[in-house]
């Protein structure tokens, strides 16, 4: 059964032990060498898929071109063989490879999520953890005890402490996250782990700036330096090096300063000694390339798109609101009092994060592209800029109950919609949960996961070679050491031009 650690600050004098810290117990957790389920061995390889797909699509995108460029710099370090760079052939220092895919995978904002007390892309766990295991000529087995590690501790973390309250970015609970499947992968002694996840945690806390008004590139390099950090804590502890201790609980710790405060107590919950690692099992990938709050309100859009088609016009339309979780307004939406969020010339990174530009968008076409509902034509569209500033949103406390509940049964990131016509006519709907999530209409499943891969690597990745990836990854548990370098892809000749990435000190 799950056990419940209770978390606190102490101070010095207090001399919490070892044994008792978040950090240690958390190791502890991640060298129990459980066996990995059927169930939960399938999801890996779904989100695997996943990553890849959504990796794919970014090849060509400035962050992962600048990312690759820099991870190109850095040859294979002496303690292996490399690690891969999705779209190349060319292997690089693992966390070099850990830096660059990392930014792949979360470019689009198209992978996986968890949202409970936090919020989280727990598949930005995969890019750090597949570099040291094919750096180090690990197994599929190997890899897929870290990645269930990975995912377990960064949703228990997720479930727990609330970051973003604080204006702490979400990447805090990625860098113990990652450590921690590192130590799984490698078989390291709690002690090493312990010492990693301390490093991980200490190097990857900054603010959520990134993610606030004019949103930069920086979003993307964010769980890629996560995991970046994660790698080098990995290194730095199995060569002797130590962490601050306790790096949660102490008195100038990250608890007591970042977040809660001296005062504050957290209920943790880990898998207990022999228990299986399952947590995956409660993450959800999305359908359309949006933040995940944005999902469901996309299929919303959709379905109201084709049962009420003049509202694709704007001038019928006197004002829309969205009644929606206190997250969902205040981060995405008009509660987040960002004018960008209005504003046609944003940034995609920024749109992204703009319920009444998604919502709008939506509307009008009744489906959401990866890349056609951000080109800066779509977002200037007159009649479009019409209605998009008449879209609000609003904080319903039902919606932020059920925001929060641990009840997966209730738990639901959608809400619902007031539309007002110009005649007085008005239109109500709702939705709870997207489509693709597990309790949806339309739940992803293995076909959808491999759809999706096909649809997003078309025209990129030759026909052979989204084959073979996707035979390889189906075989993820098969794969025998030293074979992991099959999880990687090849773009198709001419997708990549290395001679164009930009130059920097490297």
């Amino acid at each position: 059964m799950v056990i419940q650690h209770h978390v606190r600050v102490y101070k010095s004098e207090e001399n919490l032990a070892r044994e008792d810290q978040l950090a240690h117990k958390i190791a502890v957790v991640a060298a129990d060498p459980v066996a990995v389920a059927d169930d939960v061995a399938d999801m890996v390889i779904n989100r695997v898929i996943d990553n890849a797909s959504v990796a794919i699509a970014s090849l060509n995108r400035g962050p992962i071109v600048a990312a690759r460029a820099q991870a190109l710099s850095h040859a294979p370090s002496t303690g292996g063989s490399g690690a891969s760079v999705f779209g190349i052939a060319e292997k690089v220092s693992p966390e070099w490879a850990a830096w660059a895919n990392g930014v792949a995978v979360r470019e689009l904002d198209y992978h996986d999520t968890f949202l409970s007390a936090e919020y989280s892309h727990p598949g930005d766990n995969i890019p750090p953890i597949l570099a040291v295991a094919q750096h180090v000529g690990a197994s599929g087995a190997d890899l897929l005890r870290g990645i269930t590690t990975g995912y377990e501790i960064q949703v228990d973390l997720v479930k727990s402490i609330c970051l973003h309250k604080h204006k702490i970015d979400h990447v805090a609970h990625l860098g113990p996250s990652a450590a921690a499947g590192i130590g799984t992968l490698l078989g390291l002694d709690v002690e090493t782990i312990f010492q990693a996840v301390g490093q991980g945690l200490h190097t990857t806390t900054a603010t959520r700036q990134s993610r606030k008004g004019e949103i930069s590139t920086w979003k993307a390099h964010a769980p890629a330096f996560a995991g970046k950090m994660a790698v080098e804590a990995a290194d730095r502890a199995m060569r002797g090096q130590t962490s601050p201790v306790p790096i949660y609980e102490g008195e100038d710790g990250v608890i007591a300063w970042m977040l809660d405060g001296p005062d504050a107590a957290y209920e943790v919950p880990l898998p207990a000694p022999g228990e299986a690692k399952r947590a995956i099992l409660d993450t959800y990938t999305k359908e359309h390339s949006a933040e995940y709050q944005a999902q469901a309100l996309i299929d919303l859009a959709r379905k109201l798109h084709n049962e009420h088609p003049e509202l694709a016009d704007a001038a019928t339309i006197a004002s829309v609101l969205i009644k929606t979780s206190h997250h969902t307004h205040n981060v995405i939406g008009s509660g987040a009092n960002d004018p960008q969020k209005y504003d046609p010339t944003a940034s995609r990174e920024t749109l992204d994060h703009s319920i009444p530009y998604i919502f709008t968008v939506a509307l009008q076409d009744g489906s959401w592209h990866h890349v056609d509902s951000y080109t800066p034509e779509r977002a200037g569209r007159p009649d479009t800029v019409e209605l998009w500033h008449k879209v609000t949103t609003a904080e319903d406390p039902e919606w932020t109950r059920r925001y929060h509940t641990n009840d997966i049964a209730e738990k639901a990131f959608g809400g619902s919609v007031v539309i007002t016509l110009a005649d007085g006519t008005v239109i109500t709907d709702e939705i709870a949960v997207a489509d693709a999530h597990p309790l949806g209409a339309r739940p992803f499943a293995r076909a959808q996961y491999i759809a999706k891969f096909r649809t997003l690597a078309e025209g990129l990745v030759e026909p052979a070679e989204i084959e073979r990836f996707l035979a390889a990854a189906q075989r993820l548990p098969q794969l025998a050491a030293g074979e992991l370098d099959q999880l990687n892809i090849q773009a198709a000749p001419g997708v990549i031009d290395l001679a164009a990435a930009p130059k920097g000190l490297f």
